[in-house]
């Protein structure tokens, strides 16, 4: 079948998705393709990309047990396909003096990556589940694809966190209330190790173009805290007027947003109304 060959290679390799022969619990790359080899067989043979290389056939021996692969599979399998192939582009360009063997394997392997993954990349053009959407929307820029995942998301039914944030990013602009719904939503779902101080800064841009300059402040201040960037002072003591006494009190609600996304007490915290809903759009 075409789908099975997609997965793996288009040099007729043995699908991805062949039944499972015995019982293999070891997680361990050598392991998997001594035993599975038609799931490596279009890889380079070098330790070159190891990480690369072992988090693919992982995911490959992972879709080797599954009969139907859901979207967010096919999603990961591109996203890996693709870590490996920009991987060992670099190390075929690297000269091997002693065993030049060793580069036109990875040559090798680069050229049939790159076909692979133009296969799934084509395999997957019309799914309308919401991983590959987002996929085409990222990849390629695909308006319909970016409608369909805003559908999906007015739906409710998106949960990614991954392509939450991006939705966030592309409201700012043309539907900022809409961003900080999103931008909320975040703040609820994300585990702390998991959020990006980025998004308080998506916020401090929405809050500027409303001129909330106070927000503006905690949120840009949030962000150099978690982030631990540096700040020039004067500029942001600017927004407020140089208002130092004010200053002191955005600063507490700026550490009390941060203890409050850390905690995972956001919902239900203070720091939660920072974020109304009851500015039009412009």
């Amino acid at each position: 079948m075409k789908r099975n060959l997609v997965i793996i290679t288009s040099f007729g390799l043995i699908s991805v998705f062949l039944a499972l022969i015995g019982c293999e619990n070891d997680r361990n790359s050598d392991v998997i393709c001594k035993n599975n080899p038609e799931i490596c067989a279009d890889l380079h043979q070098d330790s070159w990309c190891r990480f690369e290389k072992g988090d693919l056939i992982r995911h490959r021996y992972q879709l080797k047990q599954t009969a139907d692969p859901s979207g967010k599979q096919l999603y990961q399998q591109l996203i890996y396909l693709e870590t490996y192939s920009k991987c060992v582009e670099l190390a075929s360009g690297v000269q091997h003096i002693l065993n030049p063997d060793r580069t036109k394997d990875r040559k090798r392997a680069y050229a049939v990556s790159t076909q692979t993954l133009s296969e799934l990349q084509q395999h997957t053009k019309d799914n309308p589940d919401v991983y590959l959407a987002f996929y085409r929307w990222i990849r390629f820029n695909d308006k319909d694809s970016q409608n369909l995942v805003i559908e999906k998301y007015n739906a409710g039914e998106v949960e990614s966190v991954e392509i939450l944030s991006q939705l966030a990013a592309s409201f700012v602009r043309q539907s900022p209330q809409k961003a900080i719904q999103v931008y909320k939503q975040l703040f609820d779902i994300t585990p702390f190790e998991q959020f990006d101080p980025d998004w308080l800064l998506g916020l401090a841009k929405i809050y500027q173009h409303q001129q909330d300059l106070e927000n503006v402040y905690i949120f840009t201040r949030a962000n150099t805290l978690l982030a631990e960037h540096q700040v020039n002072e004067e500029q942001i003591l600017a927004l407020i007027n140089n208002d130092t006494m004010l200053a002191q009190n955005l600063d507490l609600k700026a550490e009390a947003l941060i203890d409050d996304i850390q905690t995972g007490n956001f919902a239900n915290s203070s720091s939660a109304e920072l974020l109304s809903d009851n500015k039009p759009d412009e």
